[in-house]
């Protein structure tokens, strides 16, 4: 079993992970996925077909039926005690901020130096949104980021995740607010800034997807497809039509 000193992650891999939400067949089922370090994962599919389940079963946010987690070739025993900064971190589809300014939401008790929170905030495409706020970093978000739109809570929730610096970055769908730009500039800076991190990402948007070094294509909780865009593009019908209703993709 793998210990409790950090260890640089070389591989991430899951085998035969099923988790069903009790009493439905809702879950996932048998998946099979291998994240060498480094690597852009996007997961994939349609709505219902498992990529939430299947981020938070590898997390141990919800409890797996089956299948193992390994590091390095080591069984992770507890992946919720595991995947923790600064081995992981994790960004949920809805992100959540407190009520207090946006330094603290970034820092939440941290005392990172401020050319760190820089980078953070620049590899999150959140510093024009911050030079537009008159109180700056000492904005008060309010209750769940209220004040804040949608996609800057999305690249707030970023740079909290950035600045931690973990060897592997989980994000679920977190660019469904932003504009295509952005959204590219996110992806392309995250790849830049964070050379050597391992990201695990939801996504159907094209941005994401063309930036994968890998896509898994999920269909009813089980692996459906797997390989680079141009090879889904090819071999996959069902991906196939996912892509083609994603407009205006970039």
């Amino acid at each position: 079993m793998v210990g409790e000193a950090p260890e640089d992650l070389r591989e991430l891999r899951v085998e035969g992970l099923t988790c069903r939400y009790p009493g439905t067949t809702a879950g996932i089922e048998g998946v099979d996925l291998v994240l060498p370090r480094g690597s852009f994962t996007v997961v994939t599919g349609r709505i219902g077909s498992g990529k939430t389940t299947l981020l938070r079963a590898i997390l141990g946010l919800l409890p797996a039926d089956a299948g193992t987690i390994s590091l390095n070739g080591e069984a992770v025993a507890d992946p919720a005690e595991f995947f923790v900064p600064p081995r992981a971190a994790y960004t949920p589809q809805v992100p959540r901020l407190f009520s207090m300014s946006l330094r603290d939401n970034l820092l939440l008790g941290r005392t990172d130096p401020d050319d760190r929170l820089a980078e953070a905030i620049r590899a999150a495409v959140l510093e024009p949104d911050l030079a537009a706020m008159p109180q700056g970093l000492g904005t008060m978000v309010g209750p769940l980021g209220v004040r804040l739109s949608g996609g800057q809570v999305q690249r707030a929730a970023a740079a909290r995740m950035f600045l931690r610096r973990p060897d592997l970055l989980v994000v679920d769908d977190l660019s469904s607010a932003l504009d295509v730009e952005t959204e590219r500039l996110l992806w392309e800076r995250l790849i830049e800034e964070r050379a050597g991190a391992t990201s695990l990402v939801v996504s159907h948007r094209r941005p994401a997807l063309r930036r994968a070094d890998r896509i898994v294509f999920l269909e009813d909780g089980r692996v459906a497809a797997i390989g680079t865009l141009e090879e889904l593009l090819e071999t996959s019908p069902g991906f196939r039509r996912l892509w083609e209703r994603e407009p205006n993709g970039g």
